[in-house]
């Protein structure tokens, strides 16, 4: 079995004008897309098949729900960077629990079945949703050719900014995202730069491997009881602490002409 749990921190650090940062424990699933549904087979809590307290949505995520998942994500590797990701691909994410899902930032590691990096990640997808307007956008990173297998760097990448997803930053920003590959720990690290090239925010996820069981399973709802809930929570609670300082306020631009 491929599919895991992964438990840890996250730090949410803002580094100009008002300096401030918290940060909280949490637990993601990481799901073999082709795993699923019968992964959660005979778990009565967690399901990828019907309503359950933890539930693999398929219309939570990105591309037409009527299309496989592995699919979508396969099309936006290959329109969007060119890479055949013909391997499996594996999930990073927060499922629906309790009836509630909201994910800051999902990702989907591509491998590749064959080519240079047969067996090893080709490309990232990083799939962002803003609160409260539930807009999503996907960022593609794909994996050099010489890329070191098991690198505690596996990839960096730059992007512009495409989604308003704080009322406390602007849209001038650049994204810039180190990431480790999958493994007994996974790590992410995302820093948000103005053109300056000042640190304006980063965000740090740091994780460490828990194979599924029964104990495993029950232990995450048991310790993270509404975990999506109170992630957005911690969020505006965190902005509006910011914004009674003084922060600078930003309004919502025009929607994304695409948002994938």
């Amino acid at each position: 079995m491929n599919s895991c749990l992964y438990e840890g921190r996250v730090r949410h650090r803002r580094r100009a004008e008002l300096s401030d940062e918290f940060s909280y424990p949490l637990y993601m699933a990481y799901l073999d897309l082709d795993e699923l549904p019968e992964l959660f087979d005979g778990r009565w809590l967690w399901s990828a098949r019907r309503p359950a307290l933890a539930w693999f949505r398929r219309s939570d995520y990105l591309g037409d729900p009527a299309v496989a998942l592995v699919q979508s994500v396969r099309e936006l590797v290959r329109e969007r960077v060119g890479v055949q990701a013909d391997g499996p691909i594996r999930l990073l994410t927060h499922m629906r629990t309790f009836g509630h899902c909201f994910n800051p930032v999902s990702f989907y590691y591509c491998y590749a079945a064959s080519g240079p990096r047969a067996g090893e990640v080709a490309a990232v997808v990083a799939e962002v949703t803003n609160t409260p307007w539930g807009e999503r956008h996907s960022y593609v990173m794909a994996v050099s050719e010489t890329a070191d297998h098991g690198s505690t760097a596996l990839m960096s990448a730059s992007f512009a900014k495409q989604l308003h997803v704080s009322p406390l930053m602007g849209m001038e920003h650049t994204y810039r995202w180190r990431l480790t590959e999958p493994d007994e720990q996974l790590a992410v690290h995302i820093a948000s730069e103005r053109p300056s090239g000042e640190s304006v925010f980063d965000a740090t996820l740091s994780l460490r491997r828990r194979e599924i069981s029964p104990t495993a399973l029950a232990r995450a709802l048991v310790r993270y009881p509404l975990l999506t809930p109170r992630i957005m929570a911690r969020i505006y609670g965190h902005a509006l602490r910011l914004r009674l300082r003084g922060a600078s306020y930003f309004p919502h631009p025009s929607r994304p002409a695409a948002s994938r």
